[in-house]
C-alpha cells in the first residue's frame, strides 16, 4: 500500500488586516517530512509512505491568494508525480482561510480528489478549533480531531488518522464521513476540554466511538475568528453504518448544545483596567494577564499598544509586557543605546486598522540581538513597566499546534 502524506495547516482570522505570505509559512519537502518530529508513528504502521509536502505557518491574516495558489500548485505537482497512490494522509489544521475565497480546505480537498481519483482513500487529522463543511467531508473518507484544548494529543489524533487509513486499506473497506453543524460559535478561552463542561462532553467521546459501526466520533468547536459559514460547531462521525453514526453524531450534539451556556473563561475575565485593578489587589506576588483579543497565537498582528497604555494609567507597582512586535521601535533604541532617553511611537504599525502608535518616552533597559525567531529585541523601561518589544511577530518558527 502506498500512502503519500501532504498538507497546508494554519489558522487565518478574518479580521487581522496584516496577511499571510510565503514568508511566514515553513515548508517541509519528501524526506524532510520523515526526519520532522511530526510522524514518529510510521514505522509501526503496514504500508509505504511517500512523503510529499507539508507547509505550516504562524497563525495571522487571510493568506493572500497568490500563495495559497502558489503552495496548493506545489503539493498536487508532487501528487501527481509521484505515481499512483492507495490512500492519501492529509495533514490540515482545519481554519484555513485564504483572501478573495471560502473554504480554503475543501478547495484542497477537492483538488486531491481531482489528482488520486475516486478509489483512493483520504484520511485528515485535525484541530478541534478546525471549521467543516459539508463540502469538506464529501471529498474524504476518515477524519479525526483532537480532543484536548489545551491541546495535548496532537501526535495521538495523526497516528489515528493514518491507522484507520491503513486498516481500512487492509479491509478492503471505504468509511464514510457524517457531518452534523451545532449552530454555536465559541472562543478557544471558553471551550477548553479539562473543566466542565467540556470535561465531561469531550469524555463522552470514547464511548460513543465503541459502538458497532462507529471509527471515530470527533467534536469540533470551530474558529470564532473566520468569517465563513463553514464558522461553527460540529460533531463529525466516521464510520460504516450509517444509523449509527447519525445516531451518534445527533448524540454529540445534543450534549454541546444543552451545554452552550455553560461555557466559560477557565480564569477570571473581564475589561483590561479590572484585570489590572485585580492584579494589583491580588495577595499573589506575580499575576498573568492574557489578551483575548489581539491574540497573535489566534491570528492578531499583536502590536496593540492599549494594554501598555492602560498600565500607564494605574499605579502599577512592576509590570512586564510581553511583547509587542514593532521594528521600527527596535532598530531606533539599538541606535540609542542601553541606558539611553529615547521618544518612540510603540506598536500601531502592523494593525493600523484598529490601533495607533502610542507616543511615549523610556530608557533602552536591555539589548538582546540575533534571536532566530523573534530577531532583535529590546526592553523599553517606562517607569514601573518594562515592555518587551519584538524586531519580529512570529514567537518562534516551527509553531505548536
Amino acid at each position: 500500500m502506498r500512502i503519500a502524506i501532504c498538507g497546508i495547516s494554519v489558522e487565518n482570522g478574518s479580521f487581522s488586516p496584516l496577511r499571510t505570505t510565503m514568508d511566514d509559512f515553513v515548508v517541509l519537502r519528501g524526506e524532510e517530512l520523515l526526519q520532522s518530529d511530526r510522524y514518529p508513528f510510521l514505522s509501526e504502521l503496514q504500508a509505504e509512505f511517500v512523503p510529499l509536502f507539508f507547509a505550516r505557518a504562524w497563525p495571522g491574516g487571510e493568506i493572500e491568494p497568490s500563495v495559497y495558489q502558489a503552495l496548493k500548485a506545489e503539493l498536487l505537482q508532487r501528487l501527481a508525480a509521484c505515481g499512483a497512490v492507495d490512500g492519501v494522509y492529509l495533514d490540515l489544521q482545519g481554519a484555513k482561510k485564504a483572501a478573495e475565497m471560502e473554504d480554503a480546505d475543501a478547495d484542497l480537498a477537492r483538488a486531491i480528489r481531482q489528482v488520486v481519483g475516486s478509489d483512493a482513500l483520504i484520511s485528515a487529522s485535525m484541530d478541534l478549533h478546525g471549521n467543516i463543511s459539508h463540502d469538506y467531508v464529501a471529498q474524504i473518507d476518515m477524519l479525526s480531531a483532537y480532543r484536548t484544548a489545551p491541546h495535548r494529543d496532537m501526535l495521538e489524533t495523526r497516528h489515528k488518522a493514518c491507522r484507520m487509513l491503513v486498516e481500512a486499506l487492509q479491509n478492503g473497506q471505504r468509511p464514510k464521513v457524517l457531518c452534523k453543524p451545532i449552530p454555536v460559535l465559541l472562543p478557544g478561552e471558553r471551550t477548553r476540554t479539562d473543566m466542565e463542561p467540556g470535561r465531561s462532553i469531550w469524555a463522552a467521546l470514547p464511548a460513543i466511538e465503541a459502538n458497532p459501526g462507529i471509527l471515530d466520533a470527533s467534536l469540533f468547536v470551530g474558529f470564532a475568528w473566520v468569517d465563513e459559514p463553514r464558522s461553527h460547531a460540529a460533531a463529525v462521525i466516521t464510520g460504516f453504518d450509517s444509523s449509527a453514526m447519525q445516531q451518534a453524531a445527533d448524540q454529540i450534539a445534543e450534549l454541546y448544545w444543552n451545554a452552550r451556556h455553560d461555557f466559560n473563561y477557565g480564569v477570571e475575565a473581564g475589561s483590561i483596567d479590572e484585570c489590572i485593578a485585580w492584579a494589583i489587589a491580588a495577595p499573589e506576588s506575580t499575576i498573568f494577564i492574557s489578551d483575548s483579543g489581539d491574540n497573535p497565537t489566534a491570528g492578531a498582528p499583536g502590536d496593540i499598544p492599549l494594554f501598555v497604555e492602560r498600565l500607564l494609567a494605574h499605579p502599577v507597582p512592576s509590570a512586564v509586557v510581553a511583547s509587542i512586535p514593532d521594528a521600527e521601535t527596535v532598530a531606533q533604541c539599538k541606535t540609542a543605546g542601553v541606558g539611553a532617553t529615547v521618544s518612540v511611537q510603540l506598536g500601531g504599525k502592523l494593525d493600523t486598522i484598529h490601533a495607533s502608535p502610542l507616543a511615549m518616552q523610556g530608557i533602552v533597559h536591555a539589548i538582546v540581538p540575533g534571536d532566530p525567531e523573534a530577531g532583535d529585541q529590546v526592553v523599553l523601561r517606562l517607569g514601573t513597566i518594562d515592555v518587551v518589544v519584538t524586531e519580529k511577530r512570529k514567537p518562534y518558527t516551527e509553531v505548536a499546534d
